[in-house]
């Protein structure tokens, strides 16, 4: 995974702030291929409540500002009804609290 544990850190903090103590954060995409280079950080955020356009949108603000990287965050309501897209990031994606 290409994530400091700081930067990791930084995220859970950021979106537990932004989304509750419950929110569940987990890394998906180019960021978990050690081999890769470059590429947004593309983020899967489980939350107990349905966010708000605002909330994701000034998560995104606040953590592209932290991290300095682009930020890429898909945020569902933990038991809603997974779209395909989340389905997949979920297979593939590794919870940064493991990390």
């Amino acid at each position: 995974m290409r994530l400091s544990p700081a930067q990791t850190q930084c995220i859970l903090q950021c979106m537990r702030q932004q989304f509750g103590p419950g929110t569940q954060v987990s890394l998906y995409g180019s960021r978990l291929d050690d081999a890769a280079r470059g590429g947004d950080v593309d983020l899967l955020v489980e939350t107990d409540a349905q966010p708000t356009l605002h909330q994701r949108a000034l998560a995104t603000v606040r953590l592209e500002q932290a991290l300095q990287l682009p930020v890429d965050l898909l945020v569902v309501e933990r038991g809603s009804q997974a779209t395909a897209f989340t389905r997949v990031a979920r297979a593939r994606a590794k919870p940064l609290e493991a990390a």
